[in-house]
């Protein structure tokens, strides 16, 4: 067979963009809480790094989630605000939020089922 990955699974460029280690909080964030600053913003992440938060700025910015705005002022001021195309991720977002709320409880008993019987496997 040997396809294209993309071809195979039609979301998997998607679930690259918006579902990396860091991009899915940033958006969540800027969502719930409107344009912060960079401080504000890593504050609300909480344990993210300086240079991390920097390149994932960078790249949603870069790949149209994220509207980065400079005001020149003294101290210079920037602020990230999400972008109308990351916002409609918002739907999606909420899915999931759903689908956790309901399913993840679920999916704890069936670890602690399949870890229970490993044990006489």
């Amino acid at each position: 067979m040997g396809g294209d990955s993309e071809q195979a699974c039609p979301v998997s460029p998607v679930v690259d963009l918006v579902f990396s280690r860091w991009t899915t909080p940033i958006l969540w964030t800027l969502n719930e809480f409107g344009r912060q600053r960079f401080v504000e913003l890593q504050r609300a992440i909480g344990t993210i790094t300086p240079k991390v938060l920097t390149q994932r700025l960078r790249q949603m910015e870069r790949d149209g989630l994220v509207v980065r705005t400079y005001h020149p002022e003294v101290p210079p001021r920037v602020e990230y605000e999400i972008s109308d195309l990351g916002r409609s991720l918002a739907p999606v977002f909420a899915h999931l939020a759903d689908w956790s709320a309901q399913n993840l409880p679920k999916v704890e008993r069936a670890r602690q089922e399949f870890d229970a019987a490993g044990e006489t496997r």
